[in-house]
């Protein structure tokens, strides 16, 4: 273990995230590649680094996070059918390397949550209670979506009273526009944001 403060969090790295999955993302196969090898340069300056997955249910909206069955997802609130559970796009995408993750946390079972804040690991701890008792001061974010999921978890980070750096490169967006909305936001909640 390391005296470090600070703490890794790779969002959402899942094969329905990067390119070929149900809500690909351009250049997220790439972003897996880049978190491998910041991993491999640097897992041990961190106090332990957590993985997010979404993890939804099967045969459900999931609290009307998938569209509903002959309606159109409006990829706003409703999204077609992504990351369930113990299905191949729920896994983590081949390129990310997660033999330094020391906390895997699922999010979404049965209800919509954008946030790596919103989930707990499989022993049911949640993420803020993991940094707090690690005594992390300060976090860092990585993953997939800069607009959406990465966004959610860099705000949460903040409002939990973390340091929190957006790490340049380490991120793929949905759309240009939404996703330098997103940078502005988080600059402007506090997030170091490199550009």
């Amino acid at each position: 273990m390391t005296d470090s403060r600070r703490a890794l969090i790779v969002v959402d790295v899942q094969n329905d995230f990067v390119e070929g999955g149900s809500l690909g993302v351009t250049g997220g196969r790439a972003v897996a590649e880049r978190i491998s090898e910041h991993l491999a340069a640097h897992a041990a300056d961190y106090a332990l680094v957590a993985a997010s997955r979404d993890w939804h249910h099967a045969g459900d909206t999931n609290g009307g996070h998938f569209h509903s069955p002959g309606e159109d997802p409006d990829y706003v609130t409703t999204w077609p059918v992504h990351c369930v559970q113990g299905e191949t796009g729920s896994d983590y995408a081949p390129e990310l390397v997660t033999d330094a993750v020391t906390h895997h946390v699922v999010k979404g079972m049965g209800e919509p949550a954008y946030s790596a804040f919103e989930g707990v690991t499989d022993a049911g701890e949640r993420l803020v209670d993991l940094l707090r008792t690690a005594g992390v001061t300060d976090v860092d974010v990585t993953g997939i979506a800069t607009d959406y999921c990465v966004r959610a978890t860099a705000l949460d980070a903040v409002k939990e009273g973390f340091q929190v750096r957006l790490l340049d490169g380490l991120h793929a967006g949905v759309a240009p526009e939404s996703s330098a909305a997103a940078l502005e936001e988080m600059a402007g909640a506090g997030v170091e944001v490199a550009r």
